[in-house]
C-alpha cells in the first residue's frame, strides 16, 4: 500500500459529487482507471458550470491534471470543484478529487486535480454567452 503523501490540508471549493469506486472501474492490479476519476471530475465540474451558466456547457479543455495517489475499490472519491474564471461564453473550473480510503480512517487524501474549462451552448450546441451572477 502506498502511503499517503499530504498535498494540501483541506479540499478547496464545493462538494460536487461522491462516488465509490467499483471492481468494474479497475484494472487488473486493483487500481482504479484514470479515464474513470477523469469522468467523476468532468461531471463534478460540469455540474458547477451548468449552475453558474444557468443551463447546458460542454467539456472544451483538461489542464494540468497529475496523479498523485491511486484509488482503490471501495474508496469513497469526494469531487470538489471551484470557479476560477468566468470568460464571455467560458467558465474554468479547478476540480480536486479527494479519497476517504476504505476502511481506514476518515482521513481525506488528495489523489488528483485539473482545471476544466467548459463552454456555455444553447439547445443547439451553438455557443452562448454566460448570464451576469445575480
Amino acid at each position: 500500500m502506498i502511503e499517503s503523501i499530504e498535498i494540501s490540508s483541506a479540499p478547496r471549493g464545493r462538494l460536487s459529487t461522491r462516488a465509490i469506486a467499483m471492481p468494474a472501474d479497475t484494472n487488473p492490479f486493483g487500481h482504479v482507471f484514470g479515464g474513470w476519476l477523469l469522468s467523476q471530475m468532468d461531471l463534478a465540474g460540469g455540474t458547477h458550470a451548468y449552475r453558474r451558466a444557468k443551463g447546458r456547457t460542454a467539456t472544451v479543455a483538461v489542464e494540468s491534471m497529475e496523479f498523485h495517489q491511486p484509488v482503490y475499490v471501495g474508496d469513497e472519491v469526494s469531487c470538489y470543484t471551484d470557479i476560477t474564471r468566468t470568460g464571455r461564453t467560458s467558465i474554468a473550473v479547478q476540480v480536486q478529487a479527494w479519497v476517504r480510503r476504505h476502511g481506514g480512517d476518515d482521513a481525506l487524501v488528495k489523489v488528483t486535480s485539473a482545471t476544466f474549462t467548459y463552454v456555455a451552448v444553447d439547445d443547439s450546441g451553438n455557443k452562448r454567452e454566460v448570464p451576469s451572477e445575480g
